[in-house]
């Protein structure tokens, strides 16, 4: 398999590095006719930000993920053609489990956040998933929590249907080798500083450790919200959040804290602001984990002017259109803003704050809620 995927052309690295583009017609860049959707929109467009920043900017990271463990589920052959896989979704993975189904002809169930639109469940829908949406809530555990127990529910009543597990089956690791490929080829430095919201865990974990055993110095640097109980934040509350994916209500076995070097934890306003900067300077319209990523990524290449710096952004901004985006002029200019750096999470202040985490295990782990004992790895 070619570094950039089955299909996909080779990334000349030193055109990456320049940030110029292949000559129009030059005869080693033969023209990709792709299979499947998955295949053309799996792959990121890398985007030069600054001299030694870098962004991987996705349409919807998680096709990565979905292929992944789809296919290794298919060769393993714990599920087969035709059988139904479910899980839970705050948006991205409901749309790339829906496409990687209907790649490998499979059934899909998703039970949606609160917070997916009526587009996204228009899109799932026209691709025969079927969906089952949490009623409206401002309480993001709560839709968590009531996603998981319908999950369960669901599994008793349909004992055919196969949890994908996206929270804690590392199977979900699998697809991003690939993304580390291409990364590799692209900056192919023996050190790389990668910045992206942990989430699941699975995005940045599966890019790390593979660079990491080619020999790469992977610093890796993850996003947290306040609210999300994966690194501590979880006794606050931010009323305006809404960036999906970004943290967890419950805990998440595919988040491997020891991974982490640094983690910055950034409220809605501040990851806002860095979503309105990335559009305003380079003109990426993307969602609010990619403006939490780029204003962390602003700050450390500022301190760090030496390190290559690869920024994940991992969908869209089109469903922050309107919650977020048309209020552009009310959030400062994230080159005015500064993190409260901070060496202990007894510290840890909204809204935006800082720490080096230094690839330890999470000492004060929160006890889970009663849905997500049922939820957590057997």
């Amino acid at each position: 398999m070619s570094p950039t995927g089955p299909g996909r052309p080779s990334v000349d690295p030193s055109a990456a590095r320049s940030g110029e583009r292949p000559q129009a017609g030059a005869p080693d860049r033969a023209v990709p006719v792709h299979g499947h959707i998955t295949d053309a929109v799996k792959a990121p467009d890398l985007v030069r930000l600054a001299p030694h920043t870098v962004l991987a900017r996705f349409e919807t990271l998680k096709v990565y993920a979905a292929l992944g463990a789809v296919r290794t589920l298919l060769e393993r052959g714990t599920i087969a053609p035709g059988q139904t896989v479910i899980d839970s979704s705050s948006g991205i993975y409901a749309l790339a489990l829906a496409m990687a189904c209907h790649r490998y002809g499979l059934r899909c169930h998703i039970v949606a956040s609160t917070t997916v639109d009526a587009t996204l469940r228009t899109q799932l829908e026209v691709l025969g998933a079927t969906v089952d949406q949490m009623p409206p809530s401002d309480d993001l555990r709560l839709d968590q929590e009531r996603r998981v127990r319908r999950v369960r529910d669901l599994l008793v009543e349909r004992p055919g249907l196969h949890w994908m597990r996206q929270y804690h089956d590392a199977v979900h690791y699998t697809g991003y080798r690939e993304f580390a490929d291409l990364v590799a080829a692209a900056l192919p430095g023996r050190e790389l500083t990668v910045v992206g919201a942990i989430g699941t865990g699975a995005s940045t974990a599966g890019l790390v450790l593979p660079l990491r055993q080619r020999g790469v110095a992977v610093r890796l640097i993850g996003l947290q919200p306040f609210g999300s109980v994966t690194f501590g934040s979880d006794r606050f509350q931010d009323p305006e959040a809404i960036i999906a994916g970004i943290g967890s209500a419950i805990p998440f076995g595919n988040v491997r804290h020891e991974l982490y070097d640094t983690v910055h934890w950034v409220d809605f306003r501040h990851a806002t602001a860095g979503a309105v900067g990335l559009l305003r300077d380079h003109a990426v319209f993307a969602g609010l984990s990619t403006g939490a990523a780029y204003l962390a990524a602003s700050w450390e290449a500022a301190r760090h002017p030496e390190q290559t710096f690869l920024v994940i952004g991992p969908d869209t901004g089109h469903r922050y259109s309107e919650q977020a985006f048309a209020r552009h002029r009310e959030f400062p200019d994230h080159r005015t803003l500064k993190p409260h750096q901070i060496t202990d999470l007894a510290d840890l202040v909204p809204p935006w704050s800082v720490m080096e985490w230094r690839r330890r295990r999470h000492d004060h782990p929160v006890p889970p809620s009663p849905a997500a004992r049922q939820e957590s790895p057997k």
